[in-house]
């Protein structure tokens, strides 16, 4: 069965296996450089970066097939060595063993989600994305908080502490921006 149309078919309108390389590779740019803005945060070893930005546009432009494949192609990268995530903490394979390792496993299934929710209409209307934005960022936390609960012995109010309280005022920010530029790019589409 054939992906539903996205916004990232809209855009390159071209089918076939070529377009979409590009499509997944364009993601796969986006994440690397979302994955490098970033900023240690003091009281958590989780950094403040623009990653969860990076995998919800990602997976609300391509949809749940293509975003899955993207964020599974970055997660290989980063465990071969090459420098696409956040440059703090430890390189390659070892990045799965640190206190981040639970947000970028939740990557996939986030994009997943996320993507499966727009090609199902969540991108029709602004409560419905936000919704389909709020369902993969909560995926995303939950592995992070509960990878940081479990592997660090953290426990959970902690993990919860460390792990997604300091960073809700900024995915509030994110949520917004993604909103208003999924919303532009949709509307973009529309009047071309």
């Amino acid at each position: 069965m054939p992906q539903t149309r996205v916004l990232a078919d809209r855009i390159l309108s071209k089918e076939g296996a070529a377009a979409d390389v590009v499509r997944v590779a364009a993601g796969n740019v986006l994440l690397i450089l979302c994955a490098h803005i970033a900023v240690p945060l003091p009281g958590t070893p989780v950094p403040i970066t623009l990653q969860t930005f990076g995998v919800l546009f990602v997976a609300a432009l391509l949809g749940s097939r293509r975003g899955t494949v993207t964020l599974t192609l970055y997660l290989l990268e980063g465990m071969a060595g090459l420098p696409v995530f956040q440059p703090y903490g430890a390189p390659g394979a070892l990045r799965f063993l640190g206190p981040t390792a639970g947000y970028l496993l939740a990557y996939p299934p986030a994009a997943f989600l996320t993507g499966w929710l727009v090609e199902c209409g969540a991108g029709k209307s602004i409560a419905r994305l936000s919704g389909a934005l709020l369902a993969g960022e909560f995926l995303i936390f939950l592995g992070g908080c509960t990878w940081l609960a479990a592997a660090t012995r953290l426990g959970w109010g902690s993990a919860v502490q460390q792990g997604a309280l300091p960073f809700v005022p900024g995915e509030i920010i994110k949520m917004a921006v993604l909103v208003g530029a999924l919303r532009s790019l949709e509307l973009a589409g529309k009047k071309a």
